[in-house]
């Protein structure tokens, strides 16, 4: 109820309305006994006991504690969300899920101590296929177009295959071959060139074999290296500076391409292997080394005294990281079997291969365990304990585990100190690590992750490729993230007058005198299009579908999620939008009137459209437009409730703006609901007001929200079962 009478959608607006006056003492009145009813007994909710690690939190835990990258995608199925996260529901672990943690622990095991085997392993990365390859990419000497460039993991020192396919058209041929002339192709390791290869249209009319010969064997050393394969730019040097033209979307019957471009790559060794000398994961794993170890592939006596005292330094170091807490003498005894085992088999580095392996599948590192105290009554309040506290701040920060100086503050007892815990909040939102916050937290709230099954109508949207995808998502990431990094007012992510531009979205925009792939922050004029979240690419191709906009979906979208008063869900037996091709050639406000006529539908899209509409004035793959087809002219007149009429995405954010605290009430909504892996309730809404109050008193900085969460009541304090 006081949502609603907040944000004017009660009473409805087809009944008598109170003054403002009124609604303002009704509010005040509800809001101050509901919070001091709050403060004389707390309810901070229930989490769960165990929560397992999600596929970003494995990832980011991996890194942290094994100085190693890994794709999850690749090892552990999808999450489900709940609320909006994938956080939320990630109870349990069925034994389909146990086989693929139990995969994924012996593969990075054998990447972080490097594989003592020496069967060829294959990797294969596939790139898009509306990757537009006629220009320079990120990550790729100047002077070149196209191709990919990736980080990987070498298991040993030795020789690598690196094979190259080319795209193909529909008859199977090697594609971009219309042109007698070469091509040359260029692999790098490093960025260093260690492979070239000349490519031409053969002489006959079959190019389906053009690439099986594109093979380059390379010697590296064990640990991450970054491998590229491009083509080098006609008439450039490799010191000049690229630009990027807009180009069209690839299909190869509208579009076919004009020049070679790679479809996939693969790396497979090793060959003639090495062993392993020296890579970041083992540095940091490998915190001693035993006189009496021998060198991987070395046969070894049974481990000796030092061997065995090594051993159980580097588990304990291992486990007190991975398990988030002091490790018991005892407790090293169970992967210290596992070490011995695989020391008896081979050698030193094969017994901490097996004890890494079974540390990664003990439920101490998949799960976060939160427990509650000896004899709490049911339904009682209580204080968690330093350790869970340091574990709920770093998986909400970093998502990831704590580092060794918040887990020192933890164990000492000093981290739920108000004065300590934000010396900790302040520096880790400083650390690099706090930018999980605008790939994994915002990437979920502003539907970042759906970037991907973004796919724009090619007959309409003829420029959309995977290239913009990506500038479309690094833009909105580097903007939330520079508003958090800064501490600047969250409200300037409605409205600001800069964002962050390559040349290819620069062009998409409209935006001159911005060159190269390189993103950089771009000051906007008072008259641009661009700037606060509402104008991003990123969010205006999500909500809309691959032909056309959608006034609903956007509706909808700014009503939850950044209005904070979203509509409720359709009626079973509200009708789909005409989507008719007589009523597909009406303007969009008409077609929906049509829609609102229906009385099922009325009431909600009295509320969702006029939002929705306000948006109109971008097309759906986010670019500014005055007209619909047949130039026919846009009304992109809106309303907002409790705010009234305006024009436009400027009118929109000056109604955003003139109810701050409902924005930033939102955007701690959703900050809560992903720090705590819970739906907001009812109960947690005092603690919400507070946190607003308190932010609206410096500005609404971002590090004002952050602290008003990880000093809450929801935050630290938890009920029992």
């Amino acid at each position: 109820m006081v949502r609603k009478v907040h944000t004017g959608t009660m009473p409805p607006s087809n009944m008598p309305q109170p003054s403002q006056d009124d609604r303002r003492a009704l509010l005040t009145w509800l809001e101050t006994s509901l919070d001091a009813a709050s403060a004389a007994r707390p309810n901070p909710g229930r989490t769960d006991t165990l929560r397992r690690l999600n596929r970003t939190e494995y990832q980011n835990a991996v890194k942290d504690l094994l100085a190693l990258d890994i794709d999850a995608a690749s090892l552990l199925p999808p999450d489900d969300s709940g609320h909006g996260f994938d956080n939320v529901t990630v109870g349990d672990l069925p034994p389909t899920l146990l086989d693929r943690y139990i995969s994924a622990a012996q593969k990075i095991s054998r990447l972080a101590i490097g594989s003592t085997e020496s069967s060829l392993q294959s990797d294969i990365i596939r790139l898009p296929a509306d990757l537009t390859q006629e220009d320079h990419l990120p990550g790729l000497p100047l002077g070149t177009r196209g191709g990919v460039s990736v980080s990987h993991t070498f298991v040993q020192d030795g020789e690598y295959e690196i094979q190259i396919w080319l795209a193909r058209d529909l008859e199977g041929n090697v594609s971009g071959l219309r042109e007698p002339r070469a091509h040359e192709l260029m692999v790098l390791v490093d960025r260093q060139p260690v492979a070239n290869f000349t490519i031409e249209k053969p002489a006959g009319a079959d190019a389906t074999l053009l690439d099986k010969d594109l093979k380059a064997r390379v010697t590296v050393r064990a640990g991450p290296h970054e491998i590229g394969v491009t083509f080098v730019k006609d008439g450039s040097s490799l010191l000049e500076t690229a630009r990027q033209p807009l180009q069209s979307h690839f299909n190869d019957r509208r579009h076919p391409r004009s020049t070679p471009a790679i479809n996939q790559i693969s790396m497979t060794g090793p060959y003639e292997a090495k062993g392993t000398e020296n890579t970041p994961s083992r540095r940091r794993l490998f915190v001693c080394r035993p006189e009496a170890a021998r060198r991987v592939g070395a046969d070894g006596p049974p481990a000796s005294n030092k061997e065995e005292a090594c051993a159980k330094t580097i588990l304990t170091t291992l486990m007190r990281r991975a398990y988030r807490r002091p490790i018991a003498k005892a407790e090293v005894e169970g992967p210290m079997a596992f070490y011995r085992e695989g020391r008896a088999e081979k050698d030193f580095d094969a017994g901490i291969a097996k004890a890494l392996s079974a540390v990664l599948i003990n439920p101490e590192f998949l799960f976060r365990v939160e427990s509650e105290p000896k004899k709490m009554p049911a339904g009682g309040v209580y204080r968690i304990s330093d350790l869970e506290l340091a574990s709920r701040l770093s998986f909400f920060l970093w998502s990831s585990i704590p580092d060794d100086e918040l887990l020192a503050a933890a164990i000492a007892g000093k981290l739920s100190r108000p004065e300590e815990l934000e010396k900790q909040t302040r520096r880790m939102l400083a650390d690099r690590r706090s930018f999980n916050l605008a790939t994994n937290f915002a990437g979920q709230w502003l539907r970042l992750r759906n970037l991907e099954a973004v796919s724009p109508n090619a007959r309409l949207f003829p420029d959309f490729d995977d290239n913009l995808r990506q500038a479309f998502r690094q833009e909105t990431e580097l903007f939330f993230d520079n508003v958090l990094r800064e501490d600047r007012s969250v409200l300037e992510l409605i409205r600001a007058d800069y964002t962050f531009l390559n040349e290819r979205l620069a062009k998409h925009y409209g935006i001159p005198d911005v060159y190269g792939s390189r993103f950089r922050r771009v000051t906007l004029g008072p008259d641009s299009k661009r700037g606060g979240l509402l104008r991003h690419g990123s969010v205006l191709a999500v909500t809309s579908y691959a032909t056309r906009t959608s006034p609903i979906i956007r509706g909808v979208w700014v009503l939850g999620s950044i209005f904070g008063a979203p509509p409720p869900p359709p009626l079973p037996n509200a009708p789909s939008l005409d989507e008719s091709t007589v009523s597909a050639s009406l303007p969009m406000r008409e077609r929906l009137a049509a829609h609102r006529s229906n009385a099922v539908c009325a009431n909600c899209h009295r509320t969702i459209d006029p939002v929705g509409f306000s948006l109109e004035g971008f097309n759906a793959v986010g670019q500014w437009r005055d007209h619909e087809a047949d130039d026919v002219p846009i009304d992109v007149s809106g309303a907002l409730p409790g705010v009234g009429e305006f024009r436009g995405v400027a009118g929109l954010e000056d109604g955003l703006l003139s109810r701050p605290e409902l924005f930033a009430g939102t955007l701690t909504e959703k900050l809560l609901t992903f720090a705590l892996g819970r739906g907001i309730e009812y109960y947690d809404a005092p603690a919400v007001r507070k946190i607003v109050r308190d932010a609206g008193k410096d500005g609404y900085r971002f590090s004002s929200l952050i602290l008003g969460i990880v000093k809450s009541t929801p935050f630290q304090m938890r009920k029992s079962s």
